[in-house]
């Protein structure tokens, strides 16, 4: 019979520090991600700063790959979700920084930055053992739901973008210029033009910016932040069959 103090026994943030923290800038985990070769987990600034200069894995110095590092790391929602949930204020106090960022350089905040806080089912009241309130989620499940129908992703950043092929081995798209959400996959790229060019898979296909291949799970925002972030040009997006096809 287990004792039902056992049950009840609170844990101390502190001693699951080292489970949600950088090992690159002992911080808290922001935009968690993970190294698909190990599964260990960074910040995703620190983790794209240090592939820049290296190609191993900073915990356990594994080899993520000899040249192109940065398509073997991918966004860790599931991991972000459990930090963001587990260290009061910390989302909060996050996208404040965002939002003051984009202010100083007198850019428009992102709309996925300026409505986090409205999606957010945190209540601003906090238990003295740090635990948060949330609001009743039977009655937010069916408002959520009906959003989500007929939102389409439409409130989000939006990301304009020309895809231009580069291989004569596949013909170039009668309508190359699309906008879509931020948050938004090279993977689902890889689909919409696979789709509209009739080839059995999206694997067939490599799609480059700067003439670097991209990692299929990053984000359109995180293409644009890393390698397009001074240009005002719509961000330019090569697809062609992958190398082992050419």
């Amino acid at each position: 019979i287990q004792n039902p103090d056992m049950l009840t026994r609170k844990i101390k943030l502190w001693d699951i520090n080292a489970h949600i923290t950088c090992r690159l800038c002992e911080g808290y985990l922001i935009d968690a991600t993970t190294v698909t070769e190990c599964l260990h987990t960074f910040c995703r600034s620190c983790l794209v700063k240090y592939l820049e200069e290296n190609n191993t894995c900073p915990t356990c110095r594994i080899v993520i790959h000899q040249s192109h590092p940065l398509q073997y790391i991918g966004h860790d929602r599931t991991m972000q979700d459990i930090v963001y949930k587990l260290v009061p204020g910390l989302q909060e106090a996050e996208m404040k920084k965002q939002r003051e960022f984009y202010q100083k350089l007198g850019m428009e905040v992102p709309g996925d930055i300026k409505g986090e806080l409205c999606n957010t089912k945190i209540h601003p009241d906090t238990q003295r053992n740090g635990d948060l309130k949330t609001n009743d989620p039977s009655k937010e499940a069916g408002d959520e739901k009906a959003e989500e129908d007929n939102d389409y992703h439409r409130s989000d950043e939006q990301v304009s973008i020309c895809l231009e092929c580069n291989s004569s081995k596949l013909r170039g798209l009668k309508r190359k210029w699309i906008r879509c959400s931020a948050q938004a996959t090279v993977l689902h790229l890889k689909k919409f033009i696979a789709k509209k060019l009739n080839l059995t898979s999206f694997n067939e296909l490599d799609i480059l910016c700067n003439e670097e291949i991209l990692g299929k799970d990053h984000t359109l925002k995180f293409v644009v932040v890393t390698r397009w972030r001074f240009k005002k040009s719509p961000l330019l997006l090569h697809y062609r069959p992958k190398m082992d096809l050419l």
